[in-house]
C-alpha cells in the first residue's frame, strides 16, 4: 500500500497509519510512504519502485496535495494510469476540505463514506476507523479478485 500526500498532512497520515494496524498485525496491507526511504537512497528512485508495485494506492487528498505539483503531476498521475489499467486499486482519503471533484480521482468512491473529510469530523478517530473498515473492505476483494 503507497501513501501519496502532502508533507504538510504528515500527522494525518500516522494517525491513518496507526488506525490500520490490525491489517498490519494480520499481514494483510503493507504500508509504505516517503518516510522510509533511508539514508543514502535515491529518493525517487525509491519512490517510483514502491509506487509501480503497489496493489493499493491511498492518495490522501488535501488543498495542499492538490497544490503540490509532485503529488499532482507524478504520484496521482501515474496511480490513476495504473487503476485504470487493473493494475492497482486507487482510494481517495479526504483529509481536509478542498474542491477535489473535477481531479481524475474524482470519479472514484472516496473514503470516508460520502467524501466527508477526516478535519470536518468532530471525533476523528470515528472518520479514521471508517476509512480503516473501507480499507480492509477494498483489500479484502483484491485478494479474492487479484488484478
Amino acid at each position: 500500500m503507497f501513501f501519496s500526500y502532502s508533507e504538510s498532512n504528515r500527522e494525518l497520515r500516522d494517525k491513518l497509519e496507526t488506525h490500520l494496524a490490525i491489517l498490519k498485525r494480520k499481514g494483510v496491507i503493507r504500508g509504505w510512504h516517503d518516510g522510509e526511504i533511508g539514508a543514502g537512497e535515491e529518493r525517487d528512485r525509491a519512490l517510483a519502485e514502491h509506487l509501480e508495485t503497489a496493489k493499493v494506492v491511498l492518495l490522501l487528498i488535501s488543498a495542499d496535495f492538490l497544490a503540490s505539483d509532485f503529488c499532482y503531476d507524478v504520484e496521482m498521475q501515474k496511480a490513476i494510469e495504473r487503476h485504470e489499467r487493473g493494475e492497482a486499486r486507487v482510494i481517495p482519503v479526504i483529509l481536509d476540505a478542498c474542491d477535489w471533484e473535477g481531479a481524475p480521482f474524482g470519479r472514484l468512491a472516496s473514503l470516508p463514506r460520502g467524501g466527508r473529510p477526516v478535519t470536518s469530523w468532530v471525533n476523528q478517530s470515528e472518520a479514521f476507523t471508517d476509512i480503516a473498515k473501507g480499507i480492509r473492505k477494498q483489500v479484502e476483494q483484491l485478494t479474492q479478485n487479484p488484478p
